[in-house]
């Protein structure tokens, strides 16, 4: 009987340990998701953030299940903190990878604006240029609305044309019309 009572206690123990597993990657699971719902509703994106917050709170109740259960065990807390921490840094990842919607980059170049314009356009990338004027004299101003996919590329031919160009990125959250080529 002894080594019955031994067997017992490890399905015990694997089972406990299991059910952190479950704890932790239900946390990743869906807080990854809410990383994402959030994204998607800062754009606009109504249905497709209330797809994932479905399958977003079904996950989390299922989290919540074995956390109840497990109240009185601090080993079950810490995996459910870990796994809420680690479903932040997964969720931020995702969304880069999954690289949706669209960016707007603003360019002020010291060089030839209206020749780094017609460049970026060859690139496949649609540019307004704009005259402005800064600190040191005047310059050229190109709005370029990408895809973020392409970010990298567009970052990477403007410093090969300026160096010193000042760029800022932000969200686009709806565009209408322009002239877009789409990549996939």
């Amino acid at each position: 009987m002894p080594g019955s009572i031994s067997f017992g206690k490890e399905m015990i123990a694997r089972v406990e340990f299991a059910g952190y597993i479950i704890i932790f990657f239900a946390r990743v699971a869906d807080v990854s998701l809410a990383t994402i719902r959030t994204i998607m509703l800062m754009r606009g994106q109504k249905l497709f953030a209330g797809a994932i917050g479905f399958v977003e709170i079904l996950i989390y109740i299922v989290a919540l299940r074995y956390i109840f259960n497990t109240l009185t065990e601090w080993t079950s807390l810490v995996f459910y903190a870990l796994g809420f921490s680690v479903g932040n840094i997964v969720g931020v990842w995702l969304e880069e990878k999954l690289a949706m919607g669209f960016l707007i980059m603003w360019v002020i170049t010291q060089q030839d604006g209206v020749a780094f314009a017609a460049y970026l356009r060859e690139q496949g990338f649609g540019v307004t240029l704009v005259s402005c004027q800064g600190k040191e004299g005047s310059y050229h101003l190109l709005n370029v609305v990408l895809e973020r996919r392409r970010v990298k590329k567009l970052e990477r031919l403007i410093f090969e044309w300026d160096e010193k160009a000042f760029v800022t990125v932000s969200d686009a959250r709806a565009i209408r019309g322009g002239h877009f080529v789409t990549t996939r």
